[in-house]
This record gives C-alpha cells, structure tokens and sequence, in this order.
C-alpha cells in the first residue's frame, strides 16, 4: 500500500508510472514463444533473453547503491545484464544461446530484483533514501530507460518470423491505401530553440541540456514524412542501383550487404508487401516509409532535395507565426490519440494525413509519432553538456561522428518521450529503427 508523501519521497504517480513500464515490456516478451526467446532477430543486438534480465540489471545496478546502499546478491549477472550493444564498422555478436543461463535463472533474478526495489521504493515515501542522488531523478530514468526498450524491442520483435510469434487477437485496421499528395511548406527565418534548461528542473537525459538557440534561415519542407509510395517510384527509378545517389560509404554498404528494398518491404510474386508486427500487408503506400538514414539521404539526393538539420525540423514542428515556440507542434495541450500515432497505440504506422489536429503552426503533417524522422545533424552534445555521473556513457559514448539524430516518435513512442527536448540517434546503416524521413529545400 503507498503511503502518503513526504517532500523529499517519491510522488505516487512516479511509481505507478514504472510498474507501468513494466507492464510495457512484460507484455513484449510475452508474445515471443518460449523457444524462441534465445533467438537474436537483429544481428548487431543481443538476443532476447538479454533484455528479460537487462531491464532488471539496469534498474538494480541504477537504484541499489545510489539509492539505497543495498549489496548486490548476484554480481555476475549484474555485470552479464548491464550493457546493451551498438557496434560500429561491422563487428557482430557471436555468442551462442549456451552461453546465456536459463530462462528460469534470469526470471528469478530479475524477480527478486523488482520485490527488493518495490520494497524500498516504497519505504522511501517515508524520506528513507540514503542515496546520493535524488531518488525521483534516478527512478525517470528507470521508467524512460526501459519505455525506450519497450520501442527497441517492438522493433526487434518485428523481425521475428510470425510463426515465433503469438498474436494477443490483434489484427491490422483496414484503412485506405490512396497515395497522399505531397507538397513543400515555406518555413520563414528565425529561431529554434534546443534543450532543457537546468533551472526549470524538469527531467531530461543529458544530452538534452543545456538550452540553446539556433537561428534558422528560411527553407522548404516536405509537409508529409515521405510515403512507401514515393520510395517506391524511387526504387522503381533505379535508386538502389544508382551510384551517383549514394556516398561512398553509403555505397560501400548497400553493395557488401545487397540491400535492394528497405528492410520492412518484402516481394510477393508482383506486389511488394509491409511486413507488419503479426501479419504481412500489402504496402500501404500513403504510410510512412521507415529506412535507414543511407537510403533516406540517397532518395533526398534523387529527388534534388536534403535531409533537415535538427534545429531546421525543430523549427518547422514548433515555431508559430507569432515568434513564439509551442511545447508540441499543435501547441502546448498534452499528447492524446487524435494528435498523433504514438504511445503504444497501433503496432504499424498510419497513413501520414490521418492527423490533421497534431499540425504544427505552419501546417506540418506527423511531426510526431508515426515515424521518427533522419536528420542531417551528427549527434554531439549541445554547449553547456555534462554527463550524468551514475551513467557517464549514456550520450558521451556516442559523440563519435558516427550517429545522427533523429526527432519525431514513432507508434511504440512513449507520451512522455514526445517532449520538445529529447533527443534520439542511430547509426546511418540501421534499418530496423521505426524511422522515416522529410525532406528540404533551401534557398
């Protein structure tokens, strides 16, 4: 039973919200069948069972000592379980499902993870953290550490075959495949507003401090995220064949892997089909098309147009005509499911003009959900940038020039990581990523 709160404990709401998450994910690995659970359905991630016992590691090795002072029980698997991967240049994983402990083992431990910490969460609506940081602070980031493994591992699951799958009675929404008409909207000059600000106190990861502005000069963009429809005349107009369409890494790439199609379409006989979460579809062509920022760039090339930079999405999302930034691009009212296709509401994407309420001040379609959006913008820290000291590497790993933001949100995007501020990345050569894209024109 949650007692009342004290100034210093941990609001209601904020413990709810992780038992929530929680829910999340427990409902994620219950649709894997048992024997499929040591399977590693994309080749640079870990398999399955390294998330049943990771989002439990995370949480104990975040919460034990720097909230509570507890010891550790099982220090093997806190080190087996801490750190998901990302490999750069082609390294992949090459463990076998024998080197993992038992689906019993790992169930076990996380279990009496989460009795020890509920305990103590608990408790400490009575001011009994001992820690050294505050414990509302390191409980967010349990909650968004695992919602962002709730979309990561939505995507992972997407490529499981469907035989190794279990369909909770779900089925996709007819809805209607008519292409949708693009066109450019003119986006004046002026500022774009980046990060949080420490003084408001309002929760960030660290890359998204400190706030800072960019003047923007006036361009071009794309009102809708492009469509599988206008990738397809891309693809039909030799673009995976193209090489003046692509950088010489990019190129390089594509060849080694024979990447023809972006990995979420699949051939049938004449027709190209979605493979959706539980069923294929016949590709909904007014649907955002999701690839990797490589085969995204080269379509902006094709198409004599560029990818946004991060401040140029920014503004085009939340400026208005007034001078002013809005907290969503509809304007400052919290996410709701007329706005946008997000916070776990759908398994697959919607067509792009399904939200007319969620467009931004200058009549931007989709800014958030349905798709997170490549931008041209390496991810590196913004001025005023320290790094969390109970998770140093969160962001500070990946100043490497070798990831690129990414803003929006896509169907499997938490509420709560639709905020203004937050910041995504990903490597150029991932595909699996629920990512689309916009394009620009400027000058």
């Amino acid at each position: 039973m949650l007692t009342t709160l004290t100034p210093a404990g941990v609001d209601a709401s904020l413990l709810e919200r992780l038992l929530e998450a929680r829910r999340r994910t427990d409902g994620l690995f219950a649709i894997v069948n048992r024997e499929s659970l040591y399977e590693r359905p994309i080749p640079e991630r870990h398999r399955i069972i390294f998330y049943i016992g990771h989002l439990e590691a995370f949480d104990w090795n975040l919460l034990s000592e720097r909230g509570f002072g507890l010891q550790r029980f099982q220090p093997e698997l806190d080190r087996l379980f801490a750190f998901g991967i990302d490999p750069v240049g082609g390294g992949l994983p090459d463990d076998q499902p024998s080197d993992w402990p038992s689906l019993e083992e790992v169930q076990s431990y996380a279990s009496r993870i989460r009795q020890i910490l509920d305990y103590k969460i608990a408790n400490a609506f009575e001011g009994s953290s001992n820690g050294e940081f505050p414990l509302p602070l390191l409980v967010n980031v349990a909650i968004e550490h695992r919602l962002m493994h709730a979309e990561t591992l939505a995507y992972m699951l997407h490529q499981l075959p469907f035989s190794h799958k279990i369909n909770p009675g779900l089925r996709s929404n007819d809805q209607p495949n008519e292409p949708v008409a693009q066109q450019m909207i003119e986006i004046p000059a002026g500022a774009a507003t980046l990060g949080l600000n420490r003084s408001d106190e309002a929760f960030g990861w660290d890359n998204e401090y400190e706030v800072c502005s960019v003047d923007v000069p006036s361009f071009a963009i794309d009102k809708f995220e492009v469509t599988n429809g206008q990738y397809l005349d891309f693809l039909r107009a030799g673009g995976y064949e193209t090489r003046s369409f692509w950088s010489d890494d990019d190129w390089a790439w594509r060849s080694r892997n024979g990447i023809l199609n972006p990995v979420f379409w699949k051939r049938s006989d004449e027709k190209w089909l979605y493979r959706g979460m539980f069923e294929d579809l016949l590709l909904p062509l007014n649907s955002p098309v999701y690839v990797s920022s490589a085969e995204a760039r080269a379509y902006a090339v094709w198409a004599g147009k560029d990818l946004p930079t991060e401040a140029e999405w920014h503004r085009a999302a939340y400026a208005d005509h007034n001078g002013q930034e809005r907290a969503y691009p509809w304007g400052d009212a919290s996410p709701t499911e007329e706005l946008g296709n997000f916070d776990f509401a759908r398994w697959d994407p919607t067509p792009v003009n399904s939200f007319p309420a969620g467009e931004s001040a200058f009549g931007v379609a989709d800014m958030l959900g349905n798709g997170w959006e490549w931008t041209s913008t390496t991810f590196a820290p913004l001025p005023g940038f320290k790094a969390f000291p109970f998770y140093a590497g969160y962001s500070a790993d990946f100043f490497d020039g070798k990831h690129f933001v990414i803003k929006g949100g896509s169907p499997r995007t938490a509420a709560c990581m639709l905020r203004r501020s937050f910041r995504n990345w990903f490597q150029p050569h991932y595909q699996y990523v629920y990512a689309g894209f916009r394009c620009v024109q400027r000058g």
